[in-house]
């Protein structure tokens, strides 16, 4: 793994992040989720996911996030439900249902971060975590093992 290329790709993802189109800053989100794993990555993740110009930009972020269908993901997404308005929450919640809808291995799975995400040390994290969980039990997969 190249770290210096990692931490530069980060970098101008981030940049790319603050630019004043909505297309930017959406690619900005579903580039950064492959970093999300990277300290420097989780401020601008957080921002993009919470995006103030645009809920395009919400959308494909969570969903991006919430596609490595891990811990990290779903903390991402997690810390910033626990905070949305209601008009991001509605989103950030359309992306998760969006994610999970279709296998119920990959639905059970992120149930069972959540539920481990319930005692996390950040209060946010633990609050949107519950908030997921939720949202995730009331979804019907529409592919389940044999």
């Amino acid at each position: 793994m190249d770290v210096d290329r990692r931490h530069a790709a980060v970098v101008l993802l981030r940049e790319l992040g603050r630019s004043h189109d909505y297309r930017d800053r959406a690619d900005a989100g579903h580039g950064l989720a492959g970093f999300a794993e990277m300290p420097e990555a989780l401020g601008p993740l957080l921002e993009l996911v919470l995006d103030a110009g645009d809920t395009f930009v919400t959308r494909v972020t969570a969903e991006a996030v919430l596609r490595r269908k891990d811990r990290i993901g779903l903390a991402v997404v997690a810390s910033a439900l626990a905070v949305a308005d209601s008009n991001h929450s509605d989103w950030i919640l359309t992306a998760l249902h969006a994610v999970f809808s279709i296998f119920s291995e990959d639905r059970d799975n992120a149930m069972q971060l959540c539920e481990e995400m319930l005692r996390d040390t950040d209060d946010r994290v633990a609050l949107g975590a519950r908030q997921m969980h939720e949202a995730l039990a009331e979804i019907d997969p529409i592919l389940r093992p044999m």
